[in-house]
Protein backbone atom coordinates (compact mmCIF):
# COMPACT_ATOMS: atom_id res chain seq x y z
CA UNK A 1 0.00 0.00 0.00
CA UNK A 2 0.77 3.99 -0.58
CA UNK A 3 1.67 4.96 2.73
CA UNK A 4 4.01 7.73 4.10
CA UNK A 5 5.44 7.44 7.96
CA UNK A 6 7.18 9.86 10.27
CA UNK A 7 9.00 9.04 13.00
CA UNK A 8 10.33 11.45 15.91
CA UNK A 9 12.71 10.65 18.60
CA UNK A 10 12.34 11.88 22.27
CA UNK A 11 15.03 14.53 22.15
CA UNK A 12 12.89 15.79 19.08
CA UNK A 13 9.72 16.15 20.31
CA UNK A 14 8.17 19.47 22.20
CA UNK A 15 7.22 17.40 24.86
CA UNK A 16 10.01 14.39 25.50
CA UNK A 17 7.80 12.22 24.01
CA UNK A 18 8.69 9.48 21.00
CA UNK A 19 6.37 10.00 18.54
CA UNK A 20 5.26 7.30 15.19
CA UNK A 21 3.12 8.29 12.98
CA UNK A 22 1.71 7.00 9.25
CA UNK A 23 -0.81 7.00 6.83
CA UNK A 24 -2.32 3.88 6.09
CA UNK A 25 -3.23 4.39 2.28
CA UNK A 26 -5.44 2.66 0.30
CA UNK A 27 -4.63 0.67 -2.51
CA UNK A 28 -5.60 2.30 -6.13
CA UNK A 29 -8.58 1.75 -7.45
CA UNK A 30 -10.70 1.33 -3.86
CA UNK A 31 -10.93 2.42 -0.38
CA UNK A 32 -10.93 0.48 2.68
CA UNK A 33 -13.36 1.73 5.77
CA UNK A 34 -11.69 1.54 9.14
CA UNK A 35 -12.31 2.12 12.49
CA UNK A 36 -10.59 2.34 15.72
CA UNK A 37 -11.01 -0.55 18.02
CA UNK A 38 -9.69 -2.42 21.41
CA UNK A 39 -9.06 -6.39 20.96
CA UNK A 40 -9.14 -8.01 24.24
CA UNK A 41 -6.93 -11.24 25.32
CA UNK A 42 -10.25 -13.56 24.71
CA UNK A 43 -10.46 -12.10 21.16
CA UNK A 44 -7.00 -13.12 19.62
CA UNK A 45 -6.56 -16.06 18.10
CA UNK A 46 -4.93 -18.43 19.62
CA UNK A 47 -4.04 -20.27 16.07
CA UNK A 48 -3.30 -17.27 13.14
CA UNK A 49 -4.56 -18.12 9.64
CA UNK A 50 -3.99 -15.21 7.04
CA UNK A 51 -6.84 -14.57 4.13
CA UNK A 52 -4.12 -13.64 1.55
CA UNK A 53 -1.71 -16.19 1.89
CA UNK A 54 -3.25 -19.24 3.53
CA UNK A 55 -0.35 -19.33 6.73
CA UNK A 56 -1.29 -20.75 9.80
CA UNK A 57 0.65 -19.73 12.96
CA UNK A 58 0.53 -20.87 16.44
CA UNK A 59 0.24 -18.02 18.54
CA UNK A 60 1.72 -17.78 22.39
CA UNK A 61 -0.06 -17.81 25.46
CA UNK A 62 -1.32 -14.80 27.37
CA UNK A 63 -1.47 -11.87 24.95
CA UNK A 64 -2.00 -8.40 26.29
CA UNK A 65 -5.21 -6.10 25.16
CA UNK A 66 -4.52 -3.54 22.35
CA UNK A 67 -5.83 -0.83 19.96
CA UNK A 68 -6.01 -1.30 16.44
CA UNK A 69 -7.11 0.02 13.44
CA UNK A 70 -8.67 -3.06 11.53
CA UNK A 71 -10.53 -3.19 8.31
CA UNK A 72 -14.41 -2.27 9.12
CA UNK A 73 -15.78 -5.30 6.69
CA UNK A 74 -15.08 -8.72 7.29
CA UNK A 75 -13.74 -11.16 4.56
CA UNK A 76 -10.21 -9.88 3.51
CA UNK A 77 -8.15 -10.78 6.64
CA UNK A 78 -7.51 -7.82 10.00
CA UNK A 79 -5.09 -5.59 8.86
CA UNK A 80 -4.64 -4.29 12.18
CA UNK A 81 -2.35 -1.70 11.18
CA UNK A 82 -1.80 0.50 13.98
CA UNK A 83 -1.88 -0.10 17.62
CA UNK A 84 -0.54 0.57 21.44
CA UNK A 85 -0.50 -2.79 23.76
CA UNK A 86 -1.14 -3.26 27.27
CA UNK A 87 2.53 -3.14 28.15
CA UNK A 88 3.06 0.20 26.57
CA UNK A 89 4.84 -0.86 23.21
CA UNK A 90 3.26 0.40 19.97
CA UNK A 91 3.88 -0.56 16.57
CA UNK A 92 2.66 0.46 13.10
CA UNK A 93 2.63 -1.92 9.82
CA UNK A 94 3.63 -1.44 7.40
CA UNK A 95 5.09 1.36 4.94
CA UNK A 96 5.13 -0.98 1.38
CA UNK A 97 8.95 -0.09 0.67
CA UNK A 98 11.01 -1.45 -2.83
CA UNK A 99 13.81 -3.96 -3.27
CA UNK A 100 15.99 -4.86 -6.54
CA UNK A 101 15.93 -7.97 -8.61
CA UNK A 102 19.26 -8.98 -7.13
CA UNK A 103 17.68 -9.26 -4.12
CA UNK A 104 14.73 -11.03 -4.75
CA UNK A 105 16.27 -13.25 -7.22
CA UNK A 106 18.61 -14.19 -4.37
CA UNK A 107 16.13 -14.67 -1.47
CA UNK A 108 12.90 -14.75 -3.12
CA UNK A 109 9.52 -13.21 -1.49
CA UNK A 110 7.23 -16.35 -0.42
CA UNK A 111 3.96 -15.97 -2.26
CA UNK A 112 0.94 -17.92 -2.25
CA UNK A 113 0.21 -20.51 -4.66
CA UNK A 114 -3.06 -22.32 -5.20
CA UNK A 115 -4.13 -25.63 -5.81
CA UNK A 116 -3.63 -26.34 -9.21
CA UNK A 117 -2.47 -29.11 -11.83
CA UNK A 118 -3.30 -31.51 -9.17
CA UNK A 119 -1.26 -29.79 -6.78
CA UNK A 120 -1.51 -29.08 -3.25
CA UNK A 121 -1.51 -25.55 -2.60
CA UNK A 122 1.81 -23.94 -0.70
CA UNK A 123 1.48 -21.18 1.59
CA UNK A 124 2.84 -18.04 1.53
CA UNK A 125 4.93 -15.71 4.39
CA UNK A 126 3.28 -12.77 5.71
CA UNK A 127 2.79 -9.83 5.15
CA UNK A 128 1.14 -6.43 6.11
CA UNK A 129 -2.83 -8.22 6.76
CA UNK A 130 -0.87 -10.23 9.63
CA UNK A 131 1.68 -8.24 11.35
CA UNK A 132 0.24 -6.15 14.24
CA UNK A 133 -1.70 -9.31 15.17
CA UNK A 134 0.84 -11.51 15.59
CA UNK A 135 3.55 -9.50 17.19
CA UNK A 136 2.14 -6.23 19.43
CA UNK A 137 0.06 -8.78 21.80
CA UNK A 138 3.24 -10.24 22.87
CA UNK A 139 5.93 -7.48 23.16
CA UNK A 140 7.37 -5.85 25.91
CA UNK A 141 9.86 -3.49 24.25
CA UNK A 142 10.30 -1.65 21.03
CA UNK A 143 13.69 -4.24 20.97
CA UNK A 144 11.28 -7.09 21.68
CA UNK A 145 9.03 -6.04 18.50
CA UNK A 146 12.16 -6.29 16.38
CA UNK A 147 13.14 -9.65 17.40
CA UNK A 148 9.52 -11.19 17.36
CA UNK A 149 9.17 -10.18 13.96
CA UNK A 150 12.59 -10.77 12.83
CA UNK A 151 11.97 -14.20 14.02
CA UNK A 152 8.73 -14.88 12.25
CA UNK A 153 10.47 -13.40 8.80
CA UNK A 154 13.46 -16.02 8.94
CA UNK A 155 10.63 -19.01 10.01
CA UNK A 156 7.81 -17.47 7.39
CA UNK A 157 9.36 -15.90 5.17
CA UNK A 158 6.83 -12.65 3.85
CA UNK A 159 5.36 -11.87 0.39
CA UNK A 160 5.81 -8.07 0.04
CA UNK A 161 8.92 -5.63 1.28
CA UNK A 162 7.68 -3.65 3.72
CA UNK A 163 8.74 -0.95 6.79
CA UNK A 164 7.48 -1.95 10.42
CA UNK A 165 8.09 0.96 13.37
CA UNK A 166 8.37 -0.19 17.02
CA UNK A 167 7.93 2.05 20.32
CA UNK A 168 7.94 2.53 23.57
CA UNK A 169 8.75 5.68 25.54
CA UNK A 170 12.62 5.35 25.60
CA UNK A 171 12.79 4.04 22.32
CA UNK A 172 11.75 4.15 18.23
CA UNK A 173 12.97 1.31 15.77
CA UNK A 174 12.15 0.70 12.00
CA UNK A 175 12.70 -2.52 10.73
CA UNK A 176 13.09 -2.80 7.21
CA UNK A 177 12.58 -6.32 5.26
CA UNK A 178 15.05 -7.60 2.77
CA UNK A 179 13.39 -10.26 0.30
CA UNK A 180 12.06 -12.77 1.70
CA UNK A 181 13.37 -13.66 4.89
CA UNK A 182 16.38 -11.47 5.91
CA UNK A 183 15.67 -8.43 7.91
CA UNK A 184 17.62 -5.05 9.19
CA UNK A 185 16.78 -2.49 11.96
CA UNK A 186 17.75 0.75 13.26
CA UNK A 187 17.30 2.72 16.00
CA UNK A 188 15.90 6.39 15.17
CA UNK A 189 18.55 8.43 17.02
CA UNK A 190 16.68 10.60 20.23
CA UNK A 191 17.28 13.81 18.68
CA UNK A 192 16.50 13.06 15.22
CA UNK A 193 13.36 12.29 13.26
CA UNK A 194 12.69 9.97 9.67
CA UNK A 195 10.76 10.30 7.19
CA UNK A 196 9.21 7.00 4.84
CA UNK A 197 8.06 7.67 1.67
CA UNK A 198 7.44 3.53 -0.17
CA UNK A 199 11.04 2.90 -0.45
CA UNK A 200 13.87 1.44 1.37
CA UNK A 201 15.09 4.22 3.28
CA UNK A 202 17.83 2.94 5.76
CA UNK A 203 20.66 4.94 4.79
CA UNK A 204 23.82 3.78 6.76
CA UNK A 205 23.75 0.65 8.72
CA UNK A 206 26.72 -0.32 10.51
CA UNK A 207 26.73 -4.33 9.78
CA UNK A 208 29.87 -4.97 11.71
CA UNK A 209 28.43 -3.54 15.01
CA UNK A 210 25.19 -5.15 14.50
CA UNK A 211 26.64 -8.80 14.27
CA UNK A 212 29.21 -8.42 17.14
CA UNK A 213 25.76 -6.64 19.08
CA UNK A 214 23.47 -10.02 18.86
CA UNK A 215 24.09 -11.12 22.15
CA UNK A 216 22.58 -7.95 23.47
CA UNK A 217 19.90 -7.71 21.46
CA UNK A 218 17.74 -8.93 24.44
CA UNK A 219 18.82 -6.59 27.17
CA UNK A 220 17.16 -3.79 27.67
CA UNK A 221 17.91 -0.12 26.80
CA UNK A 222 18.55 0.60 30.84
CA UNK A 223 21.01 -2.54 30.37
CA UNK A 224 22.23 -1.60 27.00
CA UNK A 225 21.72 1.99 25.79
CA UNK A 226 24.48 1.87 23.18
CA UNK A 227 22.19 -0.38 20.68
CA UNK A 228 21.88 1.14 17.21
CA UNK A 229 21.49 -1.68 14.64
CA UNK A 230 20.05 -5.56 14.15
CA UNK A 231 20.01 -8.03 11.54
CA UNK A 232 19.36 -11.60 10.29
CA UNK A 233 22.22 -13.44 11.75
CA UNK A 234 23.54 -14.36 8.02
CA UNK A 235 22.99 -11.01 6.59
CA UNK A 236 26.57 -10.50 5.95
CA UNK A 237 27.08 -13.67 4.29
CA UNK A 238 23.79 -12.83 2.50
CA UNK A 239 25.52 -9.74 0.90
CA UNK A 240 29.07 -11.31 0.60
CA UNK A 241 27.33 -14.21 -1.78
CA UNK A 242 25.60 -12.69 -3.46
CA UNK A 243 27.12 -9.35 -4.01
CA UNK A 244 25.24 -7.17 -2.96
CA UNK A 245 27.42 -4.59 -1.52
CA UNK A 246 27.90 -1.55 -4.16
CA UNK A 247 29.73 0.60 -2.39
CA UNK A 248 33.62 1.68 -3.67
CA UNK A 249 34.58 2.26 -0.07
CA UNK A 250 33.10 -0.20 1.63
CA UNK A 251 30.82 1.16 3.63
CA UNK A 252 27.28 -0.45 2.80
CA UNK A 253 24.70 1.97 2.13
CA UNK A 254 21.28 -0.40 2.29
CA UNK A 255 19.58 1.58 -0.57
CA UNK A 256 22.02 0.74 -2.66
CA UNK A 257 22.54 -3.03 -1.79
CA UNK A 258 18.72 -3.64 -1.05
CA UNK A 259 16.65 -0.96 -2.30
CA UNK A 260 15.57 0.18 -6.04
CA UNK A 261 15.67 3.46 -8.14
CA UNK A 262 13.47 3.53 -11.04
CA UNK A 263 11.58 6.70 -12.84
CA UNK A 264 8.45 6.54 -11.16
CA UNK A 265 10.14 7.19 -7.36
CA UNK A 266 10.68 10.46 -8.96
CA UNK A 267 7.20 11.25 -8.99
CA UNK A 268 5.43 8.96 -6.62
CA UNK A 269 7.92 8.26 -3.35
CA UNK A 270 10.94 11.01 -3.25
CA UNK A 271 8.83 13.84 -3.74
CA UNK A 272 7.20 13.24 -0.48
CA UNK A 273 10.59 12.99 1.51
CA UNK A 274 11.91 16.19 -0.16
CA UNK A 275 9.06 17.68 1.01
CA UNK A 276 8.75 16.51 5.09
CA UNK A 277 12.65 17.43 5.11
CA UNK A 278 12.19 20.97 3.24
CA UNK A 279 8.99 21.73 6.04
CA UNK A 280 11.14 20.62 8.87
CA UNK A 281 14.67 21.34 7.89
CA UNK A 282 14.00 24.40 5.80
CA UNK A 283 17.22 26.34 6.25
CA UNK A 284 19.30 23.32 6.72
CA UNK A 285 19.74 22.47 2.65
CA UNK A 286 19.02 24.60 -0.16
CA UNK A 287 15.62 22.69 -1.16
CA UNK A 288 14.39 25.12 -4.70
CA UNK A 289 16.06 26.61 -7.65
CA UNK A 290 19.10 25.57 -9.96
CA UNK A 291 21.38 25.48 -6.58
CA UNK A 292 19.12 23.20 -4.39
CA UNK A 293 21.56 20.81 -2.95
CA UNK A 294 18.02 18.17 -2.57
CA UNK A 295 15.15 18.37 -4.96
CA UNK A 296 12.01 16.22 -5.20
CA UNK A 297 13.92 13.84 -8.02
CA UNK A 298 17.22 13.65 -5.04
CA UNK A 299 17.58 9.53 -4.89
CA UNK A 300 20.13 10.55 -1.72
CA UNK A 301 17.94 12.27 0.52
CA UNK A 302 19.02 11.62 4.28
CA UNK A 303 16.90 8.94 5.74
CA UNK A 304 17.11 11.17 9.69
CA UNK A 305 17.99 14.89 10.00
CA UNK A 306 17.81 16.81 13.14
CA UNK A 307 14.99 19.15 13.10
CA UNK A 308 16.00 23.19 13.52
CA UNK A 309 13.18 23.11 16.16
CA UNK A 310 11.38 20.63 18.12
CA UNK A 311 8.45 18.70 16.07
CA UNK A 312 4.93 18.99 17.43
CA UNK A 313 1.89 17.17 16.94
CA UNK A 314 0.86 19.99 14.58
CA UNK A 315 4.07 19.73 12.43
CA UNK A 316 3.21 15.69 12.14
CA UNK A 317 -0.44 16.16 10.83
CA UNK A 318 0.68 19.10 8.58
CA UNK A 319 3.70 17.13 6.48
CA UNK A 320 1.25 14.00 6.52
CA UNK A 321 -1.47 16.00 5.10
CA UNK A 322 0.45 17.48 2.56
CA UNK A 323 -0.17 18.29 -1.14
CA UNK A 324 2.99 20.75 -1.48
CA UNK A 325 1.46 23.56 -0.48
CA UNK A 326 3.74 26.88 -1.38
CA UNK A 327 5.30 25.02 -4.37
CA UNK A 328 4.11 24.80 -7.95
CA UNK A 329 3.68 21.35 -7.69
CA UNK A 330 0.32 21.79 -5.21
CA UNK A 331 -2.92 20.62 -7.55
CA UNK A 332 -5.38 23.24 -5.61
CA UNK A 333 -2.57 26.18 -6.31
CA UNK A 334 -3.62 28.98 -8.84
CA UNK A 335 -0.21 30.37 -8.93
CA UNK A 336 3.07 29.07 -10.36
CA UNK A 337 3.19 26.89 -13.91
CA UNK A 338 0.29 24.86 -14.58
CA UNK A 339 1.76 22.15 -15.73
CA UNK A 340 3.68 21.43 -13.06
CA UNK A 341 0.48 21.06 -10.74
CA UNK A 342 -0.50 17.88 -9.73
CA UNK A 343 2.97 16.52 -10.88
CA UNK A 344 3.92 14.88 -8.47
CA UNK A 345 2.03 12.24 -5.74
CA UNK A 346 0.73 14.27 -2.65
CA UNK A 347 1.58 13.02 0.78
CA UNK A 348 -2.26 13.40 1.96
CA UNK A 349 -4.04 11.76 -1.54
CA UNK A 350 -7.58 11.54 -1.60
CA UNK A 351 -7.05 7.42 -0.66
CA UNK A 352 -6.03 7.63 2.90
CA UNK A 353 -7.61 5.46 4.98
CA UNK A 354 -6.58 6.76 8.25
CA UNK A 355 -3.57 8.43 10.34
CA UNK A 356 -2.73 6.97 13.57
CA UNK A 357 -0.57 8.86 15.34
CA UNK A 358 1.07 7.64 18.63
CA UNK A 359 2.38 9.84 21.34
CA UNK A 360 4.41 8.43 24.50
CA UNK A 361 4.40 11.23 27.13
CA UNK A 362 7.33 11.39 29.71
CA UNK A 363 6.86 11.85 33.48
CA UNK A 364 3.55 10.77 33.77
CA UNK A 365 1.85 7.39 35.27
CA UNK A 366 1.68 4.84 32.73
CA UNK A 367 -2.68 4.14 32.40
CA UNK A 368 -2.32 7.58 30.84
CA UNK A 369 1.00 9.22 29.12
CA UNK A 370 0.13 7.39 25.43
CA UNK A 371 -2.21 9.13 23.45
CA UNK A 372 -3.01 7.68 20.34
CA UNK A 373 -4.16 10.08 17.32
CA UNK A 374 -6.46 8.92 15.12
CA UNK A 375 -8.09 10.73 12.00
CA UNK A 376 -9.85 9.64 8.88
CA UNK A 377 -9.54 9.92 5.21
CA UNK A 378 -7.88 12.75 2.88
CA UNK A 379 -5.77 14.67 5.68
CA UNK A 380 -6.31 17.39 3.59
CA UNK A 381 -9.51 18.14 5.12
CA UNK A 382 -9.60 16.04 8.02
CA UNK A 383 -8.80 16.24 11.43
CA UNK A 384 -6.69 14.31 14.03
CA UNK A 385 -8.22 13.26 17.50
CA UNK A 386 -6.64 12.52 20.69
CA UNK A 387 -7.37 9.25 22.82
CA UNK A 388 -6.16 7.71 25.93
CA UNK A 389 -4.63 3.74 24.79
CA UNK A 390 -5.06 2.55 27.97
CA UNK A 391 -8.36 1.32 27.40
CA UNK A 392 -11.42 -1.28 27.29
CA UNK A 393 -13.22 0.35 24.56
CA UNK A 394 -13.59 2.81 22.04
CA UNK A 395 -16.30 5.71 21.19
CA UNK A 396 -18.83 4.53 19.10
CA UNK A 397 -18.36 7.00 16.80
CA UNK A 398 -14.96 5.51 16.22
CA UNK A 399 -15.47 1.92 16.12
CA UNK A 400 -18.52 1.94 14.27
CA UNK A 401 -17.59 1.62 10.64
CA UNK A 402 -19.38 -0.71 8.57
CA UNK A 403 -19.97 -1.37 4.58
CA UNK A 404 -22.77 1.35 4.58
CA UNK A 405 -22.08 5.03 4.43
CA UNK A 406 -23.64 6.37 7.24
CA UNK A 407 -23.50 9.98 9.50
CA UNK A 408 -23.29 7.70 12.84
CA UNK A 409 -19.87 7.03 11.72
CA UNK A 410 -16.91 9.12 11.91
CA UNK A 411 -15.08 7.18 8.96
CA UNK A 412 -17.87 8.12 6.34
CA UNK A 413 -18.95 11.43 7.70
CA UNK A 414 -14.66 12.41 7.15
CA UNK A 415 -15.01 10.82 3.87
CA UNK A 416 -17.60 13.03 2.36
CA UNK A 417 -16.36 15.73 4.27
CA UNK A 418 -13.15 15.43 2.14
CA UNK A 419 -14.89 14.97 -1.10
CA UNK A 420 -17.15 18.16 -1.14
CA UNK A 421 -14.76 20.23 0.34
CA UNK A 422 -12.37 19.24 -2.36
CA UNK A 423 -14.87 19.70 -5.09
CA UNK A 424 -15.61 23.00 -3.79
CA UNK A 425 -12.06 23.96 -2.56
CA UNK A 426 -11.92 27.59 -3.11
CA UNK A 427 -15.39 28.81 -0.87
CA UNK A 428 -15.08 25.54 1.54
CA UNK A 429 -11.36 25.48 2.26
CA UNK A 430 -11.31 28.22 5.29
CA UNK A 431 -14.00 25.56 6.56
CA UNK A 432 -11.71 23.35 6.83
CA UNK A 433 -9.30 25.54 8.39
CA UNK A 434 -11.34 26.37 10.95
CA UNK A 435 -12.66 22.62 11.60
CA UNK A 436 -8.97 21.77 12.34
CA UNK A 437 -7.87 24.46 14.04
CA UNK A 438 -11.34 23.98 16.83
CA UNK A 439 -11.03 20.19 16.76
CA UNK A 440 -7.11 20.01 17.80
CA UNK A 441 -7.40 23.05 19.96
CA UNK A 442 -10.48 21.22 21.98
CA UNK A 443 -9.16 17.76 21.84
CA UNK A 444 -5.40 19.42 23.56
CA UNK A 445 -7.89 21.70 26.01
CA UNK A 446 -9.72 18.35 26.82
CA UNK A 447 -6.84 15.85 27.42
CA UNK A 448 -5.37 18.82 29.79
CA UNK A 449 -8.76 18.57 31.65
CA UNK A 450 -8.12 15.02 32.35
CA UNK A 451 -4.89 14.69 32.85
CA UNK A 452 -5.37 16.96 35.77
CA UNK A 453 -8.06 15.40 37.32
CA UNK A 454 -6.25 12.13 36.64
CA UNK A 455 -3.31 13.70 38.51
CA UNK A 456 -5.32 13.57 41.88
CA UNK A 457 -7.13 10.19 41.56
CA UNK A 458 -5.37 7.29 42.89
CA UNK A 459 -8.19 4.34 42.51
CA UNK A 460 -7.34 2.72 39.66
CA UNK A 461 -11.13 1.81 38.81
CA UNK A 462 -12.16 5.79 38.34
CA UNK A 463 -9.04 6.44 36.92
CA UNK A 464 -10.18 3.69 33.74
CA UNK A 465 -13.58 5.47 34.38
CA UNK A 466 -11.71 8.97 33.53
CA UNK A 467 -9.89 7.72 30.87
CA UNK A 468 -13.41 6.16 29.07
CA UNK A 469 -15.14 9.68 29.76
CA UNK A 470 -12.00 11.62 28.42
CA UNK A 471 -12.42 9.73 25.37
CA UNK A 472 -16.03 9.41 25.13
CA UNK A 473 -16.11 13.54 25.79
CA UNK A 474 -13.70 14.21 22.35
CA UNK A 475 -15.70 11.87 20.47
CA UNK A 476 -19.24 14.04 20.99
CA UNK A 477 -16.83 17.10 20.28
CA UNK A 478 -15.49 16.17 17.19
CA UNK A 479 -19.18 14.58 16.10
CA UNK A 480 -20.88 18.02 16.90
CA UNK A 481 -18.01 19.85 14.87
CA UNK A 482 -17.30 17.22 12.20
CA UNK A 483 -21.73 17.25 11.36
CA UNK A 484 -21.54 21.32 11.66
CA UNK A 485 -19.08 21.48 8.91
CA UNK A 486 -20.05 18.85 7.05
CA UNK A 487 -23.18 20.97 6.55
CA UNK A 488 -20.97 24.04 5.52
CA UNK A 489 -19.41 22.03 3.09
CA UNK A 490 -22.63 20.74 1.44
CA UNK A 491 -23.86 24.22 1.27
CA UNK A 492 -20.84 25.43 -0.95
CA UNK A 493 -20.84 22.50 -3.16
CA UNK A 494 -24.57 22.69 -3.44
CA UNK A 495 -24.33 25.90 -4.80
CA UNK A 496 -21.68 25.19 -7.51
CA UNK A 497 -24.48 22.67 -9.20
CA UNK A 498 -24.81 22.86 -12.93
CA UNK A 499 -29.00 23.86 -12.63
CA UNK A 500 -27.89 26.79 -9.82
CA UNK A 501 -29.70 29.62 -10.16
CA UNK A 502 -29.40 33.26 -8.13
CA UNK A 503 -32.60 34.61 -8.31
CA UNK A 504 -35.76 33.27 -5.57
CA UNK A 505 -39.29 33.48 -5.25
CA UNK A 506 -38.69 36.74 -2.60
Amino acid sequence: MGCTTILVGKKATYDGSTMIARNDDSGAGHFTAKKFAVVSPEQQPKTYHSVLSHVTIELPENPMRYTAMPNAVEGKGIWAASGVNEAHVAMTATETITSNPRVLGADPLVVYQPAADGKEEIAGGIGEEDLVCLVLPYIRSAREGVLRLGSLLEQYGTYEMNGIAFQDKDEIWWLETIGGHHWMARKVPDEAYVVMPNQLGIDKFDLEKALRDQEKYQCTCEEYADLEYMCSADLKEFISKNHLDLSMDGALNPRDAFGSHDDSDHVYNTPRAWYMLRTLNPKTKIWDGVNAECTPYSDDLPWCMIPEKKITVEDVKYVLSSHYQGTSYDPYASYGEKEQRGAFRSIGVNRTDFLSLIQMRPGMEKDCNILEWVAFASNAFNVLVPFYATIDTTPDYFSSTTREVSTDSFYWVSRMIGAMADASYKSSIFHIERYQERVMSKGHQLIGKYDALLEKESDAVKRMFLRHQANQEIADMVKKEASDTLDKVLYELSNQMKNAYSRSDA
